[in-house]
This record gives structure tokens, sequence and C-alpha cells, in this order.
């Protein structure tokens, strides 16, 4: 399977798992699919967006799990910190920062942790992931 026949499926993967723990580049290959004008913008929108949300998603599933063993207050790590002092403060509209390098991670997994509602992690994520895309995919076409 080439690049071009599976365009939409290399999307939707690279989201997923640029939106995990692991490095990943759906911007530049969102850009990439954009500039070449085979698929209808809002369609790689809705594609990179499900990806990157439902990455972010599994995150706060991860989040949720380890927090049954382990409370929040174990995480030493300065970043963890804070975000865990961030979604306290201001509740679960600080996941529209679920986007921004590095820091989004921790968010998604701190959101679980702290048991932050699923639904309003999910809309929460959602909209910070696609308002993210959306400027991509309007600056490409």
């Amino acid at each position: 399977m080439t690049f071009e026949g599976s365009g939409l499926l290399t999307l939707f993967l690279s989201a997923f798992l640029a939106a995990t723990l692991l490095p990943g580049g759906s911007e530049v290959v969102l850009a990439i699919l954009a500039v070449r004008g085979e698929y209808d913008p809002w369609v790689l929108l809705a594609v990179a967006s499900a990806g990157n949300t439902l990455g972010g998603m599994s995150m706060w599933a991860v989040g949720r799990f380890f927090g049954w063993w382990y409370p929040a207050s174990r995480f030493t790590q300065p970043r963890h910190q804070r975000s865990i002092r961030w979604l306290q403060q201001w509740g679960s509209p600080v996941l529209l920062l679920s986007w921004v390098p590095v820091v989004g991670d921790s968010l998604c997994l701190v959101g679980g942790w702290l048991r932050v509602h699923w639904l309003a992690a999910l809309v929460w994520i959602a909209i910070g992931k696609a308002l993210r895309y959306g400027v991509i995919v309007y600056a490409a076409s």
C-alpha cells in the first residue's frame, strides 16, 4: 500500500500516535494531503481531529486506569505537577490545551487521573484538537 492509496489511514494513525506519548508528525501529513488537494479539506479535518482526539482519550483512559492504584499526588515530574495544578484550578476546559506539544499529553493523562468526566474530557479535547488542525488545513489549502 502506498502513501497515496492510504492517505486518510496514514493521517488517522499519525494523528492518533501524535496524541500519545509517542512522537508524531501528524501536522506534516495533514499539510501534505491538504496541499495535494486529493481530499476535501473538511474530510481531512475530520479524520485528523478524530484520530488525535481518540489518542488523547486513550491517554485519559490510561490516567484513569492508573489512578485507581496511584494517587495523583505521587506524580513528581514538574510537567505533571503543572498539569495537575491547571486542572484543579480551571477544571476540564483546560483540556482545550491538549494540542500543545508535551504538555497536552500530560493534561489528558492527568485529566483521567483526576477523574474528569469522560464526556467533558472528550468535548474539550476534541475542540482543542479540531481548532489546531483547522488552522493547519486553512493555511495549507
